[in-house]
């Protein structure tokens, strides 16, 4: 195989066929992988990327209905040609035959390795993280803005509806119904409100340990400026006191309250495009940096109480994906378990629904720190009715909360209410209750994504799992556009995507990755060599890294390898604003938290490296990483 520096679609294509053809040769042979080569490069002729990234993942989420068995596969709308007398594409037919009948229904013993490498060739590009139009831009902004014009509507509503359970809420059930028909929504309202008041009647809303986040915010500040307060809304002081939430000591407010400026008006969050894949920018909400400060302490707070609650601890999870994971393999196989997918979940989260179903004593909070408005790119201000956009911390979890609230409280037994998962707007569900749970959660504003919500067939999927009859079938999905210049996301990256590669056996796709990365970056340390590096799961001896080292200190032997490091900044700021981001970052355990969902790892924080150890006047700037030669 020949290997440059060059690294195109067409070429991964090549590689992914031929490992399709020597993984099936007696259905896909080499005739099958020359002619379905050939109508790939024509088609990447007359449509560019745009086959592989739009094209071929509409035929497969069409190919993902008829696995689920809720349409039959046709292909007259999707940019194929269907084989004459059937409804199946002439692309990759042989291995839709093994698959599909005929006329697109699912065969009575599929093939789940087929069904693997059709979705693999379908979805590879499906994330690809090209650069987007301006018309896509605008169609985002535009989609934001109806839906903030939808859920508007749905305020009035809401307010009636807690009218009502106002006057009804004192009289508590001492156990939970067991519904005989469907309950209307004033009753699962109630439910829900007193599963959310159990949940929460001894939790401490003001007993948390505020922070800042390692995202940007929407005041500007820098991240040594963050702890130098200048600029405090009002309506968070009122519920969390300036002296005891913002300062170190009170000697800092002593020292320091003269330049600080308590503002009646709160400052606007932020609308930011980021970029997401191919199909356009995802949108986030940047915060101002004292909502964000009070937002990543109380977040943190609720995620430990909910993961900790007997009630909620085996059905809501902020930081284990792998419950819904096996959920959906389980449920593919046997039909027990139902997905269910959240279309524009966090923006369709209202005010008023978070104020009918939430307790007052968490309401109070959770109002003083949500912003009132973002900025949109042309400068306008609108107005939110939402809890909060993606980008505040307090997002996902309030996310969670009511989505469980909701299903539970509408479950027609405890039998029902202990199968169902909540991760955000991946949801795992009883399949009996899938129907009525849909149904439930659009009846109080939220929106189902069907298109990726799964209740019958043989297919589920839900964080990140796509399961076939038991068997997983998850694509590896290229997001970085490859590049011949080094680069530290591409390095890394590749060697991700080629390390899930050679896992799911595609041995010529990693070779041809590994020799083209090897090219530019030269040797690539393996897996089991232990070094803390970036490392590919299968390397001949003969291509290992030969320069090495004995370290006499740590008595081990080390190679010059590529490793990928954040420059640091040295920033030293005023004694008492170093002080207060010790005790925010590493002084109280309490506030170290595993949670991916509010942004941080393992690490007091995301801004600091602690192999270097942790220094008051050091930062990591953000997207500033590189590619290092260090002995490991």
């Amino acid at each position: 195989m020949e290997i440059n520096k060059s690294l195109d679609e067409s070429k991964i294509i090549a590689a992914l066929l031929h490992d399709i053809h020597m993984s099936h040769g007696t259905v896909f042979n080499y005739r099958s992988y020359k002619l379905t080569l050939q109508k790939v490069n024509k088609r990447l002729r007359a449509e560019g990327i745009g086959f592989l990234t739009k094209t071929c993942p509409r035929l497969g989420k069409a190919f993902d209905k008829a696995l689920a068995g809720e349409r039959n596969l046709n292909c007259t709308d999707l940019g194929f040609e269907n084989l004459p007398g059937t409804q199946l594409p002439r692309f990759l037919v042989e291995l839709f035959r093994n698959v599909l009948q005929p006329d697109g229904r699912l065969l009575q013993h599929p093939c789940a390795k087929c069904v693997r490498d059709i979705r693999q060739i379908l979805y590879l590009f499906y994330k690809y993280k090209l650069p987007y139009s301006h018309e896509q831009e605008h169609e985002v902004i535009a989609k934001f803005e109806r839906t903030e014009r939808e859920i508007e509507s749905l305020q009035e509503d809401f307010a009636n509806l807690q009218a009502r359970l106002d006057n009804s809420c004192h009289n508590r059930r001492r156990s939970r119904p067991q519904w005989v028909a469907p309950p209307e929504r004033p009753q699962v309202a109630r439910e829900a409100k007193i599963l959310l008041s159990d949940l929460f009647s001894c939790f401490d809303p003001h007993d948390i340990f505020p922070r800042h986040g390692p995202g940007v915010v929407s005041t500007r500040e820098r991240l040594w400026d963050k702890y130098r307060w200048t600029n405090i809304s009002r309506t968070i002081t009122e519920v969390y006191p300036m002296y005891e939430y913002f300062y170190s000591s009170l000697g800092h407010v002593c020292d320091c309250y003269k330049d600080n400026l308590v503002t009646e008006e709160p400052k606007a969050a932020k609308v930011s495009l980021v970029p997401k894949d191919s199909r356009g920018p995802r949108l986030i909400s940047c915060e101002p940096v004292d909502f964000q400060w009070i937002q990543q302490g109380l977040g943190r707070a609720i995620v430990r109480h909910v993961e900790q609650h007997p009630l909620t601890k085996w059905n809501v999870r902020f930081t284990d994906q792998s419950v819904n994971q096996r959920g959906a393999l389980l449920g593919s196989y046997t039909g027990k378990y139902a997905t269910l997918d959240l279309n524009e979940a966090s923006d369709r989260v209202s005010i008023g629904l978070v104020r009918l179903l939430f307790p007052e004593h968490i309401v109070r909070c959770l109002m003083a720190c949500r912003s009132h408005g973002t900025e949109l790119p042309d400068g306008r201000v609108l107005n939110l009715h939402k809890y909060a956009p993606m980008g505040s911390s307090l997002c996902f979890p309030v996310l969670s909360l009511v989505v469980w609230a909701i299903l539970t409280a509408g479950a027609p037994d405890d039998d029902t209410r202990e199968g169902i998962a909540v991760y955000g707007d991946d949801v795992i569900v009883p399949t009996h209750y899938a129907s009525n749970a849909i149904e439930q959660l659009e009846s109080f504003g939220l929106k189902i994504n069907r298109d990726k919500s799964c209740i019958s067939g043989l297919f589920r999927e839900s964080c990140g799992m796509d399961a076939f009859n038991g068997t997983p079938v998850t694509p590896v999905r290229l997001k970085t556009v490859w590049s011949s210049t080094p680069s530290p996301e591409v390095y890394t990256a590749y060697i991700d995507y080629c390390n899930q590669l050679y896992g799911r056996q595609y041995y010529t796709t990693y070779d041809l990755i590994v020799g083209s990365l090897r090219a530019i970056y030269g040797p690539i340390p393996g897996k089991d060599m232990h070094l803390h590096c970036p490392s590919l799961v299968d390397v001949p001896l003969s291509e290992r890294p030969s320069k090495s080292r004995t370290n006499p200190f740590l008595q081990r032997k080390e190679y010059r390898v590529w490793d990928v490091k954040s420059p640091k900044v040295n920033r030293r700021i005023d004694g008492w604003s170093m002080l207060l981001r010790f005790f925010a970052e590493v002084a109280n355990d309490r506030n170290r938290s595993t949670s991916s969902v509010l942004g941080v790892t393992e690490q007091p924080s995301a801004d600091i490296d602690l192999l270097d150890g942790f220094r008051v006047e050091l930062y990591t700037s953000r997207r500033t990483s590189m590619l290092v030669r260090r002995w490991r």
